[in-house]
């Protein structure tokens, strides 16, 4: 890995801090919870673009640098592959799976599918505390958006298209809408750059919310379609 790729990987997640975001989930004398550990490290820098759409990874730096292991890395790795964020290259190596315009247009037209049936269930199904946990969520968000912090406010983007995944009850569905979803983050990053993004989406975020709360599932459908129309516009504009 040349320096300024190290450089940029030292800024992401080390294990110690994985630990504390999750030391009630991961258990570090257990090998699960290594793998696990390493894979939500790895693609924490994928999803934030610490590692570059298109950029090679090396297994050894990585390691290092987790201080986990050479197996549960690459392990990790394997699994990032089959969710298609790393590929290999034959005779190079892994690389962060670049962005490209088609793959966009289909997670689109995946997730318009899905999280739109999602957001109907969760208007019929969802209970008081979820509710209260979303309206939280985009309480949160806009102190982050007043100090323009680009990173909370993604992975406030993602607590809340976790929660609406839950609260339709649908134990499938959101595991595929979680999947769909962590694809979806690095692409977020990519429009960031467009003035009013992040109001952009708390707008859209509340007209959710609001429909929700009303158990309008119609409404729902309607406003998480907007929402993803507007993900893929600002994409192809930024592309």
């Amino acid at each position: 890995m040349n320096r300024s790729a190290a450089a940029t990987f030292s800024t992401g997640r080390t294990l110690a801090e994985v630990r504390a975001a999750g030391s009630n989930v991961i258990g570090i004398n257990e090998p699960q919870s290594l793998r696990d550990a390493a894979y939500e490290a790895i693609k924490h820098r994928i999803i934030t673009c610490a590692f570059r759409p298109g950029e090679y990874i090396n297994e050894a730096y990585v390691s290092a640098t987790l201080g986990i292991g050479r197996t549960p890395v690459h392990q990790a790795i394997d699994r990032l592959m089959l969710e298609g964020m790393l590929d290999v290259i034959p005779r190079k190596g892994v690389i962060v799976k670049p962005v490209s315009l088609d793959e966009i247009m289909q997670i689109v037209e995946v997730r318009l599918l899905n999280e739109g049936h999602c957001v109907r269930l969760a208007a019929e199904r969802a209970d008081a505390d979820e509710i209260r946990h979303l309206s939280d969520i985009l309480a949160r968000a806009k102190q982050w958006i007043e100090a323009r912090n680009s990173e909370q406010l993604m992975l406030l983007d993602r607590e809340f298209h976790g929660v609406l995944a839950r609260a339709s009850r649908n134990i499938v569905l959101t595991d595929v809408l979680a999947k769909l979803h962590d694809r979806s983050l690095r692409f977020w990053f990519i429009s960031l750059n467009r003035p009013g993004h992040h109001e952009s989406v708390q707008t859209q975020h509340e007209a959710i919310l609001d429909a929700i709360a009303r158990r309008d599932a119609g409404g729902a459908e309607q406003a998480m379609r907007d929402h993803i129309e507007a993900f893929r516009e600002n994409l192809t504009r930024n592309m």
